[in-house]
């Protein structure tokens, strides 16, 4: 049976089964220069897009499948870095994204100290070039 993918960043598959989110944030920032006036309150210049950043919280069972190695692929990524492409598991195509930070918990631990259960946290940055705004 196929996996579900949730979310592909990269070479990097999110899926129920495996390595999947339960929360997603999704911050997107626009940018507004104020421009002084004489006896009235400031003009306001849209200049663009600011920041855009999103958040992915999930919990990983290493025993069910996926194995123990998926937050350290995670980090492993984002070592790269390299800006990665998102796309959502319908198929939208979400654009350049670089991974900001990778947080990982771990609790009930077997004897071994290999973790019955991870949690995880994913801070992606939106990339943009910096002359004409593309992907690399």
């Amino acid at each position: 049976m196929p996996t579900e993918i949730l979310m592909a960043l990269g070479t990097f598959r999110f899926s129920v089964d495996t390595a999947g989110y339960e929360d997603l944030r999704r911050t997107a920032e626009q940018r507004w220069a104020a421009q002084e006036r004489v006896r009235k309150g400031p003009a306001l210049q849209h200049m663009g897009p600011g920041e855009e950043s999103i958040e992915l919280r999930g919990i990983i069972y290493p025993h069910y499948r996926g194995g123990a190695g998926q937050v350290s692929a995670m980090r492993a990524l984002s070592a790269q870095g390299v800006p990665q492409m998102l796309v959502d598991g319908r198929g939208m195509v979400h654009g350049w994204w670089v991974i900001e930070r990778v947080e990982e918990g771990q609790s009930s631990l077997f004897a071994d100290g290999v973790p019955r259960r991870q949690e995880f946290s994913l801070v992606l940055r939106r990339y943009h070039d910096a002359v004409t705004g593309a992907a690399p």
